[in-house]
């Protein structure tokens, strides 16, 4: 089932747009990132819809309100605003969705591209065994060209170039689309995410193809400028190296409006 709906239609997706750009597999590999992310764009969209949607009502009069109420009583605290999210149409976990539907495709386009660029007998006889029949002359296009500037695509990049880039796009990514905390402990939390992100993609970098960090650099490149779209980016935040997201002015808990009696 998954070299059913995942491995083969990566294969041939790649095959095709091999021969159709000059037999150029770093055209490919950029052409099939741009092609995934047109195809995820209605997810990712809707995703960061709903994140601005949640950052702005953090930052209105009853959301605070909620926060100088409930200042003291957590579990209270937890349900207005569960409360207030399914009143604006709000899903708190949804910008987890995107990073879920693309996992298996980063998996899939790392087998994919494997098995694609065939460097021995096995994955040769794996490629075979793959392919759609009725595309025409594919079997011509095998062995694929893997070479790009000093590298070999199948194989981890010799002089961490490649590495460095998906470290430094994917921070920068993490940097603009993280928006501004509403206490510490999120902020904190926002932060180990931000760099468990950030250095999760650059051991895959050192250790799996460099065709993978091709996919790498474009996409995030591409979810940046697809960032941009719905929301303002702060550029100044790329001059700072503090990787922690801001954290908005917390709210204050109510002062009680009982006057104290007076002792007889």
């Amino acid at each position: 089932m998954w070299d059913l709906l995942i491995i083969q239609p990566l294969v041939n997706t790649m095959l095709l747009l091999y021969q159709l750009l000059g037999n150029n597999l770093t055209l490919t590999i950029i052409a099939l990132t741009v092609l995934i992310r047109l195809i995820t764009f209605p997810l990712t969209w809707q995703s960061q819809v709903s994140q601005k949607k949640m950052q702005q009502l953090q930052q209105s009069d009853e959301w605070k309100a909620i926060q100088r109420k409930y200042a003291n009583n957590r579990e209270a605290l937890a349900q207005e605003q569960m409360k207030l999210w399914q009143r604006e149409g709000i899903n708190p976990f949804g910008g987890c969705l995107p990073l879920l539907i693309q996992l298996p495709i980063l998996i899939g386009l790392y087998q994919a591209i494997t098995i694609a660029i065939a460097a021995s007998p096995a994955q040769l006889l794996s490629l075979s065994t793959n392919l759609y029949s009725f595309l025409p002359n594919v079997e011509r296009l095998i062995p694929l060209d893997n070479r790009f500037l000093w590298m070999n695509l199948g194989l981890p990049d010799p002089y961490f170039v490649m590495p460095l880039l998906v470290v430094v796009t994917s921070w920068i990514q993490s940097k603009v689309m993280t928006p501004p905390a509403t206490d510490a402990q999120a902020a904190q939390m926002s932060q180990t995410m931000m760099l468990t992100t950030t250095l999760m993609f650059g051991y895959f970098s050192l250790t799996f193809a460099s065709g993978l960090s091709v996919y790498f650099v474009v996409s995030n490149i591409l979810g940046i400028l697809q960032y941009g779209l719905t929301n303002p980016i702060d550029w100044r935040k790329l001059l700072t190296l503090d990787l922690k997201p801001a954290v908005a002015a917390p709210a204050t808990p109510e002062k009680s409006k009982d006057k104290p009696r007076k002792k007889k």
